[in-house]
């Protein structure tokens, strides 16, 4: 199911660490990049799932690069004195992703992590901790200074969040990611307990001087992130 939504929505596979040699040196293997574009959240949820559960020994890890409808997402472990105040425009969707609840929509850039974590000799702390460098990496280069949270995971700016982790590990594979506010309107947020925290702050690339659009920064944000886990 994976590849026919794939196919039918027309979204290419881009190989970005690939080098063919006659005698491969050992390493890590290739990681594609799977551009997706705005798609509806649901769909790529439950094609990552199936992803997952057909890959084997020989699939190639992959990175997707995604736009979502407006969404909040409720974590496994997510409770209902944090579900949104006051909101019925926006759908609430339970997922299996760890951690509370989150908004995703437009302008929000979000990368799925869909590893095999024993080939690549990762647990999740060190996963999570990779995930957060590529974002604090990517911000260092708009000269913004941001620091992960050993408590609360995900990227922060001056006591804000702009960057949002989850992750599902099965069978010793990965699958959710991360999700970086660009330029996405803020006042869902509002309506929740970012994360299961009340009161967090969030912020956006916007709101500290970045003009890129939301697909250049996904883009540099995947490149930083190939290149983290390679």
């Amino acid at each position: 199911m994976c590849y026919r939504f794939l196919t039918q929505f027309n979204f290419p596979d881009v190989n970005v660490h690939s080098v063919a040699r006659e005698r491969p040196e050992p390493g890590p293997p290739a990681i594609a990049v799977r551009r997706l574009g705005a798609a509806p959240y649901e769909i790529v949820w439950h094609a990552m799932q199936d992803f997952t559960r057909a890959r084997n020994a020989g699939t190639p890890d992959e990175l997707w690069l995604v736009e979502h409808e407006p969404v909040y997402t409720l974590g496994v472990g997510a409770r209902a004195a944090h579900l949104p105040r006051g909101r019925s425009d926006i759908p609430i969707v339970r997922v299996d992703r760890g951690g509370q609840i989150t908004y995703h929509g437009p302008g929000q850039v979000i990368v799925y992590v869909l590893l095999d974590m024993k080939r690549r000799r990762l647990t999740v702390r060190p996963l999570v901790r990779l995930m957060e460098s590529a974002v604090i990496d990517l911000l260092a280069g708009y000269r913004i200074r941001a620091a992960g949270s050993i408590d609360a995971p995900g990227v922060y700016v001056e006591g804000a969040k702009i960057a949002a982790l989850g992750l599902r590990i099965t069978r010793g594979a990965s699958y959710h990611g991360l999700a970086l506010n660009v330029d996405m309107d803020l006042s869902p947020f509002n309506a929740i307990d970012p994360c299961g925290y009340p009161g967090l702050a969030v912020t956006r690339l916007r709101d500290l001087g970045v003009t890129d659009s939301a697909e250049r920064v996904g883009e540099k944000l995947i490149e930083r992130l190939v290149e983290i886990l390679s």
